[in-house]
């Protein structure tokens, strides 16, 4: 039985999953032919069986197909991003769906802490973008717990990362690092649209991390996403070479960011011995702990290099990244440390904790996580719980 639907809409949902029409037509019929779906898109005619095919591989809601017109998709939070010499214009269902998915949590976890009396986080706004970004850095390192030169006690950058990583969480601040959507690696989300996002709020801040982005770029994401939760300032931020949009709000963030990693006064003194190795951008990540692009970023700053040195070495490095990544591609990782960076160890405590006293229906757990039955049990037991 055939469905009359607006071509208009049934373009929309193709353009907005970034597919031609040749691999939609695979996609819902088999078949790499793109006249199908050019006829979809004159006449509107199509199956409820191609309807329902095309909302999963286009990643719509259903209903969405049957409306009039296309439904408005720009994201929920500011965009912060920009790509060569404009704005994005339309976000991807992949990017919308992990922004709903984190505002679903950020929302259960609120209301949770209020529940639990917990008081709210007196760092939210406590600063604007008139504060001097080197105080700020250092309210950032007292709130999180991080001491001067804290990241050098640890043996490698990826040890400092971690670090960085549960130290937010222990401040109060959900942290989810992921690649994909949920656990589903079919959805792979794309580091050159966003880099992270956060959501703020003054009892459950949340920041995200792209976890397809290179690994040595994320501990500076995430230092940029929680200096947003200083000013109270959401939104979606995207780099182009490690550079912020030409925005204020991500500018001021970029500087804290960086002085929260690398200071300003002990990488001035580091530079001149640095300069004199083979390697000085190695020799300044093994002292502050942090990835060759990051330090090579912060000498950038200082005026100590030229950005057209900067960009060379990027692309150096984002290469050998590339092939590093590639190397690795097929040796996986533990399931069960990836969920307490997919989950986040703090929310995922709380939603256990919820499940086993009867305060959160069991289904509602494994919808807010992502995980069911045994696998839910797993991870509940991997958090310190009894089975």
């Amino acid at each position: 039985m055939n469905v009359s639907l607006t071509p208009r809409v049934l373009r929309w949902a193709r353009e907005r999953a970034g597919l031609d029409q040749r691999t939609l037509a695979k996609k819902v019929t088999g078949k790499p032919t793109a006249d199908r779906v050019k006829q979809w898109e004159q006449t509107g005619m199509l199956t409820f069986a191609q309807v329902r095919k095309l909302a999963h591989a286009t990643h719509t809601p259903e209903g969405f197909l049957y409306l009039k017109e296309p439904p408005d998709d720009s994201l929920p939070i500011p965009d912060l991003r920009t790509v060569g010499d404009g704005p994005v214009k339309r976000p991807s269902p992949d990017l919308l769906d992990t922004i709903f998915m984190m505002q679903r949590r950020q929302t259960w976890m609120r209301d949770f802490l209020i529940e639990e009396a917990q008081p709210q986080l007196e760092f939210v706004g406590s600063a604007t973008l008139n504060s001097d970004p080197q105080k700020v850095a250092s309210e950032m390192r007292k709130t999180l717990g991080v001491t001067d030169g804290w990241a050098n006690e640890e043996s490698t950058w990826t040890e400092a990362l971690m670090h960085l990583r549960l130290r937010t969480e222990a401040a109060g601040i959900l942290i989810v690092i992921n690649g994909v959507i949920g656990n589903n690696n079919h959805r792979k989300l794309d580091p050159n649209e966003f880099r992270g996002f956060v959501l703020s709020d003054v009892y459950a801040p949340l920041v995200f991390i792209n976890g397809a982005d290179f690994k040595a770029a994320q501990m500076f994401t995430i230092a940029h996403e929680v200096a947003h939760l200083w000013i109270d300032r959401e939104g979606v931020s995207n780099f182009q070479a490690m550079q912020p949009a030409p925005i204020r709000v991500e500018q001021w963030c970029n500087q804290v960011a960086a002085e929260f990693l690398v200071p300003a006064v002990e990488l001035s003194e580091a530079w001149e011995h640095a300069m004199n190795s083979q390697e000085p951008f190695e020799a300044l990540a093994a002292r502050f702990k942090v990835s060759t692009i990051v330090a090579a970023r912060r000498v950038l700053d200082l005026g100590l290099i030229s950005k057209k040195q900067f960009v060379e070495f990027y692309d150096t490095y984002q290469k050998d990244e590339r092939r590093r990544k590639e190397a690795k591609k097929n040796k996986g990782g533990d399931f069960w440390n990836t969920q307490s960076v997919r989950v986040g160890e703090r929310f995922g405590t709380a939603v256990v904790q919820a499940a086993r006293e009867g305060r959160l229906l069991y289904r509602e757990a494994y919808h807010l996580t992502g995980l069911s039955g045994k696998t839910f049990d797993r991870f509940a037991e991997n958090l310190g719980f009894r089975v």
